[in-house]
């Protein structure tokens, strides 16, 4: 009998428990603190408006419209980031408004001397031995693409220096050609509007450059 009621007794205390936590519920958090006078509340970033299309236009106003008399004009060109820097800081000053552009351009990057091809690669070869023996070792005999059995006689950074190579093959009794070599690379311009009067190859005392005008936008 003792063991049964210790049965019934626990039973009963496991449906308690279990009827308490089905029933009970936990007490609200507490209020947050009232804010000061002036100061808004938190917001999420999805919880705020749209911005108005007309806000997003104004964005994109056309800029201050340019003082009478100031004039437009491209500065250029510059081969090297390093001195289109040094040129804009020098500029900025003497500017109403002043942007840069890049530009691919063909360059002269030297000169070359060659002799056309040979009719074959044993004629070319035999070429090559005869200049050899007139004490011309500085040669390269070009066996593929457009210009196969050519043979090269040097790149030159300067004219003089390409013009005397020739000269002296010439004397051999060939007809060397004189060629530049033209390679792309990119450019800058700066693009300014300025006050009249404004001297912009004065201000960088680079009186190389070119100075294009154009029309102010």
């Amino acid at each position: 009998m003792l063991v049964r009621a210790l049965i019934v007794l626990l039973a009963s205390m496991n449906l308690g428990v279990a009827l308490w936590w089905s029933l009970h519920r936990d007490p609200p958090p507490p209020a947050p603190p009232p804010l000061d006078p002036g100061v808004g509340s938190l917001v999420l970033a999805r919880e705020r408006p749209a911005t108005p299309v007309a806000d997003a236009a104004e964005l994109s106003a056309d800029p201050e419209p340019l003082p009478a008399g100031s004039t437009c004009m491209s500065l250029g060109p510059f081969d090297d980031a390093a001195a289109l820097r040094a040129a804009m800081n020098t500029l900025l000053p003497l500017a109403e408004r002043i942007q840069f552009r890049e530009v691919s351009a063909t360059v002269l990057r030297g000169y070359r001397v060659l002799l056309p091809p040979a009719a074959s690669r044993a004629d070319a070869q035999a070429i090559a031995s005869d200049l050899a023996s007139r004490g011309i070792d500085d040669y390269y005999v070009i066996t593929a693409g457009a210009e196969q059995n050519s043979i090269a006689l040097g790149s030159y950074k300067d004219l003089p220096n390409a013009t005397k190579r020739r000269d002296a093959i010439a004397a051999l009794g060939y007809a060397p050609q004189l060629e530049p070599r033209m390679d792309s690379a990119p450019q800058w311009w700066i693009d300014l509007a300025a006050r009249a009067g404004v001297d912009p190859r004065a201000a960088l005392s680079a009186p190389a450059l070119t100075v294009q005008p154009v029309a102010c936008q």
